[in-house]
């Protein structure tokens, strides 16, 4: 077989080799390729006569290798065989071509095919392809080659594009993600923003009908958009992505080894029989979705995006789900795979519209075998029946968990929605009060903090002083059983939920005496206009649509009230069968502190408290393990980790005089800032006060009260702290990282239209009593 002129009507062939199959591809589903002749495998070219004879003109052509084992989905040979570059003229061609051939043998070809385990001779056949002259060169990922991220990757060189790899120069990156630009260079560019998104459209179409990830060569040469190569990228099964976007919501800071062996089964099985569901059986174990860094929770992405890609959902669906900030509109594409889960896909959306129905009687059988729980003498329990009853609670958290998960997941379902078809109407929907839940939300602290607060104002300064001070020791004796009722009502809240180390109300009697004493409400200036004024010029079929689609969203969003109350008081029933195994364990000699048990595993507690003192003890377990979350406490999480070979590096100084992060509560702010991490840190802030906070949970409600403004470095648009910022109606900045390393006591401005938070002026020193 001799040379041959590619075309579209060109049979494909294995002696075409990889490259040119692929080549060959490009032009059979129209893509523009350079004029490329190919020698077959096994066949040879000696004599410049015989070139001209069939090569149309003397050049600059581009010699390339076509190796049968080239651009495969396994392994790629990129680079292991030789191309050679401005060939003019014949006798250059037949010489490009010997030196291409060579390359098969090449030592270092070899030694990869080794590597590899290929041990078959390589068949090699050689491209032919015209040099187009090049304004701009470079190369398009349609994935992100390092990460597995669903973005386009675009890089761009001036000239020809061999510079991105010989010449040691810096390409221009553009990186576009859900048809946004992610990455773009500032500046002059090499590549103008047009020429950019049309690449990606390509790059996105090529991708679309290849059917898998590709990495294409491009060239412009100032008319055209020519394709030089396409082959599939390799590799991308095998790297990691984890995210702490949900966990740091769900399960913030870090996390000590008991609470992390609990949550991770309880929550996770809650999640793995949610994805059940829509996608029928499958092998998922709950320590697939989640894993530690630096003791930090983060989601295994990767794991999570399989599944939602199978369902023709962008890879992150979940986070948008969960309403954490996203760029883009994605949308939904269906796969082939996705075909298969149709119907149950069908049947679980049939089952979730119907799941209001019935669930608040459900949440209540769930409250009352919590309570059944709670009721059991655990001293009166023998060592193997404190982890049976642990069990048990562990199996009705689960389908709490479920119910947990389901409920907000349809609240912020309905409340999208809402949005969505308020803003195809015209209307900006955070321009509005769209009235979502129960003014008088009965698992809300605030009213009943209020109450006490005003109680203990009642008896006059001097008790409200003696009350800040000394805590329940200075509470007048007749308020004592006011305060018994608003810790059986509420004392399971605490900072963090999901966190049965953490002590909750009901322990700290003397925190809360002094947020009740503190309890301040301060109303933002920002007006929104109520819905129904908004909507009363619409049509009465969009008044009809809106009005269901905000009276469901306004129901779900009571029930994740509900549930999320519930939920927190049957979880933080753990913290009691925990700290009595402690308990036994101190008494034993085997710990110093019941509170020690935090930083053992369930399977090391159990073997401690079951089997008593073996090595290593648990004593060493823990002071291990205290040693290293000490040592690990301020370093740099970045959001997103690639791979399993973290190292946590240490933080560094903030050093900034404006952080960004998104706005999700409109309105502006100048105030003092105040840093909190936990409710002790509540009596600092006054009325008005800009509070900098890690995350938000519905124990940090009563805070919001007299807050000014609020920062928190996690959350989104339907986060606790957005929604609690909304109903205030003061301005909110959510996803600002280190948001909790700002200067406390600092002027700050908090703008709640573009996110932004301008630190004014740092605290004045001690020492000198100078700014800065």
């Amino acid at each position: 077989m001799g040379p041959l002129l590619l075309s579209d009507r060109t049979e494909a062939s294995a002696r075409l080799g990889g490259k040119a199959t692929h080549v060959l591809w490009l032009l059979h589903h129209g893509f523009r390729v350079p004029e490329t002749w190919v020698i077959p495998a096994g066949g040879s070219l000696d004599d410049p006569l015989e070139v001209d004879s069939w090569l149309p003109d003397s050049g600059p052509w581009a010699i390339r290798s076509s190796a049968a084992v080239e651009d495969g989905f396994e392994s790629s040979y990129a680079g292991q065989f030789s191309t050679v570059l401005d060939v003019i003229g014949s006798n250059a061609v037949v010489e490009a071509v010997r030196t291409v051939l060579r390359s098969a043998s090449d030592p270092a070809a070899a030694a990869y095919r080794k590597r590899v385990g290929d041990d078959e001779p390589v068949a090699m056949a050689v491209m032919v392809q015209r040099m187009v002259s090049p304004e701009v060169s470079g190369v398009a990922f349609s994935r992100n080659p390092m990460t597995g991220l669903n973005e386009i990757v675009i890089e761009a060189v001036r000239g020809r594009g061999d510079a991105l790899v010989g010449e040691g120069v810096t390409p221009e990156r553009w990186i576009e993600r859900w048809g946004a630009w992610d990455t773009r260079p500032e500046g002059e560019a090499v590549l103008t923003e047009q020429l950019a998104s049309r690449i990606a459209a390509e790059t996105g179409r090529v991708a679309d009908t290849f059917a898998a990830p590709v990495d294409l060569e491009w060239v412009w040469d100032g008319r055209e958009l020519w394709w030089v190569q396409v082959r599939p990228i390799t590799g991308l099964d095998h790297v990691s992505v984890y995210s702490n976007r949900i966990s740091r919501e769900v399960m913030p800071g870090m996390i000590k080894p008991l609470v992390w062996s609990v949550n991770v089964p309880v929550v996770n099985r809650a999640w793995i029989d949610l994805f059940g569901e829509v996608i029928g059986p499958n092998d998922l174990r709950p320590d697939q979705l989640a894993k530690q860094f630096a003791y930090r929770s983060y989601f295994d992405m990767g794991t999570i995006g399989e599944i939602f890609e199978l369902l023709g959902m962008p890879r992150d669906g979940l986070e948008m789900l969960l309403g954490l900030p996203s760029e883009g509109k994605p949308t939904f594409r269906p796969a082939a795979a996705t075909m298969r889960h149709l119907p149950r896909m069908t049947a679980t959306l049939v089952r979730k519209l119907r799941y209001g129905r019935g669930l608040t009687d459900e949440v209540e059988r769930l409250r009352a075998r919590f309570s059944d729980i709670a009721a059991v003498e655990l001293p009166a329990l023998s060592d193997s029946g404190l982890f049976r009853h642990a069990e048990e609670l562990a199996d009705v958290t689960t389908r709490a968990a479920y119910v947990n998960i389901v409920t907000p997941l349809l609240a912020n379902g309905y409340t999208s929605m809402v949005r969505r078809s308020l803003s195809r109407r015209g209307l900006d929907p955070d321009e509005l009060d769209l009235d979502l839940g129960r003014a008088s939300n009965p698992y809300s602290p605030n009213p009943g903090l209020g109450r006490l607060g005003a109680l203990i104002a009642d008896c006059g300064p001097e008790a409200v002083e003696a009350v800040r001070a000394r805590g329940v020791g200075a509470l007048p004796e007749h308020l004592v059983p006011e305060l018994e009722r608003f810790l059986e009502e509420y004392g399971h809240l605490s900072y963090s939920g999901n966190d049965f180390s953490v002590p909750p109300w009901s322990e700290r009697p003397d925190a809360v005496l002094r947020m009740a004493v503190d309890h301040t409400e301060v109303t933002g200036t920002h007006r929104a206009v109520p819905w129904r004024a908004a909507t009363r010029d619409l049509g009465p079929i969009a008044q009809r649509s809106i009005r269901w689609l905000r009276g469901r969203a306004s129901d779900f969003v009571d029930h994740r009230e509900h549930v999320s109350f519930v939920y927190t008081y049957g979880y933080g029933l753990f913290r009691p069968i925990f700290l009595e195994v402690g308990r036994r364990l101190v008494e034993r000699d085997i710990l110093d502190s019941s509170d020690d048990v935090m930083f053992l595993e369930l399977d090391e507690l159990q073997a401690a408290l079951l089997d008593g003192k073996k090595a290593p003890s648990p004593r060493d377990i823990v002071s291990l393990r205290v040693g290293e979350m000490t040592e690990l406490e301020d370093v740099e999480m970045p959001e997103t980790i690639f791979g399993d070979d973290f190292v946590p590096a240490g933080r560094g100084t903030l050093g900034l005089d404006r952080v960004t992060g998104v706005a999700t509560s409109r309105g502006r702010h100048r105030g003092t800032l105040r840093v909190v991490n936990d409710i002790d840190d509540s009596s600092r802030v006054e009325p008005g006060d800009v509070i900098a906070i890690p995350f938000s949970d519905v124990g940090w409600t009563p805070l919001f009260a007299r807050a000014g403004a609020v920062i928190a470095e996690a959350g989104g648009i339907l986060s606790h702290s957005s929604i609690v910022a909304r109903e205030y109606r003061i301005p909110c900045v959510v996803s600002v990282p280190q948001a909790t390393r700002l200067p406390d006591g600092a002027t700050v401005v908090v703008d709640g239209y573009t996110g932004t938070v301008t630190i004014e002026t740092l605290p004045r020193t001690e020492d000198d009593g100078s700014v800065g």
